[in-house]
C-alpha cells in the first residue's frame, strides 16, 4: 500500500490494528521551537526518532536531553533515538526552530524500560557496489545492539550511496512464520529524496515469476509492506532514504526469505550476508 505525502497533523500515519500492517504504527510529528506533542499507544512499543532537529525526550521518569541534532535534512548527521515501552506515556519538546520527528511502533505487550540510542551507538553496516547498482547504507537505531531491550521493533535508517541504484535485493520477503527458513514481519517505510524532488520505485511481487505492482514513489512517500518480495530503485541522479519499521509477530529477530530466483545474486553483491547478519 502506497500513501502519498499528506500533512497528518501530528496524527497517526499507520495506526494501531492497520488492516494492511497491523504490527505496526507510524507518525510524523512537525514541531516548532518550545512546543511539546505526548502520546502513548497501547499494545505497541515505539521508538521516538527526530528526522530533523533537536528534542527533549521524557517518558515517565526517565528523561533523555538534546535528542537529534539533524539540521536541513536526515543526510546531515546521525540519527537517535529513544525507546518507550508499550503504553507508556511519553512527551518531546523542540528545542531547535523546528523539528520533524518520526514515531515507530510496534505491537507488544510486555512493558520494558526506557532507554535512549545516542549517535556513537548506531549499529552500522555499509554493502553492495556501484558496479552491482547496489550500493547502500544502513543505520540500525534499534538493531542487533538493543537486542534483549527490545521487544518485537526494529528501526533503521537506509540510504543508497551515489546516485541511482537497487535497494532490497536479491528480492525478499517475510511474510510468513516457517522458522527456521522465515518469519513474519510487517514493514513500514517512509522515503526521502536528495534533491527532493527525485522519486524512485517500489516493487511488490506476491509471487516468484508472476507479475506484481509498482509504485512511485516521491519525498514524503509512506510503503506498508504485508507480504511479498520487495526490491525499491532510485532515479539516476538522486539519492534516497528510507526510514525502516519492522514489527514481528512472534519474535523480534528478522529472517528474510530470498525469492529463489534471484538468490544466486546473494554471491555477487560484496557484503550483504553481513547486512543480513545485522537485521534482528
Amino acid at each position: 500500500m502506497h500513501i502519498a505525502p499528506f500533512d497528518n497533523r501530528n496524527a497517526p500515519i499507520v495506526d494501531t490494528n492497520d488492516a494492511c500492517v497491523p504490527l505496526n504504527y507510524f507518525n510524523i510529528v512537525k514541531l516548532k521551537k518550545g512546543e511539546s506533542f505526548g502520546y502513548a499507544v497501547p499494545g505497541y512499543e515505539t521508538c521516538i526518532v527526530p528526522a530533523t532537529g533537536l528534542i527533549d525526550v521524557s517518558v515517565g521518569g526517565f528523561d533523555a536531553k538534546n535528542i537529534g541534532g539533524r539540521g536541513v535534512d536526515v543526510w546531515d548527521g546521525e540519527p537517535e533515538g529513544v525507546y518507550v515501552p508499550t503504553a507508556v506515556e511519553a512527551r518531546f519538546t523542540c528545542l531547535s526552530d523546528t523539528a520533524e520527528v518520526f514515531i515507530a511502533g510496534a505491537k507488544f505487550d510486555e512493558v520494558l524500560e526506557p532507554f535512549a540510542v545516542r549517535a556513537d551507538e548506531i549499529d552500522k553496516v555499509q554493502y553492495g557496489s556501484d558496479d552491482t547498482k547496489t550500493h547502500r547504507k544502513i543505520k540500525h537505531i534499534l538493531g542487533q545492539k538493543q537486542h534483549g531491550r527490545v521487544g518485537r521493533l526494529l528501526v533503521s535508517e537506509l540510504y543508497t550511496v551515489g546516485a541511482g541504484g537497487w535497494s532490497g535485493f536479491p528480492s525478499h520477503k517475510h511474510d510468513t512464520d516457517n522458522l527456521p527458513h522465515e518469519t513474519r514481519h510487517d514493514e513500514t517505510y517512509n522515503f526521502r529524496f536528495r534533491p527532493n524532488h527525485g522519486s524512485g520505485m517500489q516493487m511488490l511481487q506476491r509471487e516468484d515469476n508472476k507479475p506484481g505492482d509498482a509504485y512511485h514513489i516521491v519525498d514524503g512517500s509512506t510503503i506498508c509492506i504485508d507480504k511479498g518480495y520487495h526490491p525499491c530503485a532510485v532515479l539516476p541522479g538522486y539519492e534516497m532514504y528510507y526510514f525502516t519499521i519492522l514489527g514481528g509477530l512472534s519474535q523480534r529477530s528478522l529472517i528474510q526469505n530470498f525469492q529463489e530466483t534471484h538468490k544466486d545474486q546473494l554471491h555477487t553483491i560484496p557484503g550483504i550476508l553481513d547486512m543480513v547478519a545485522k537485521f534482528k
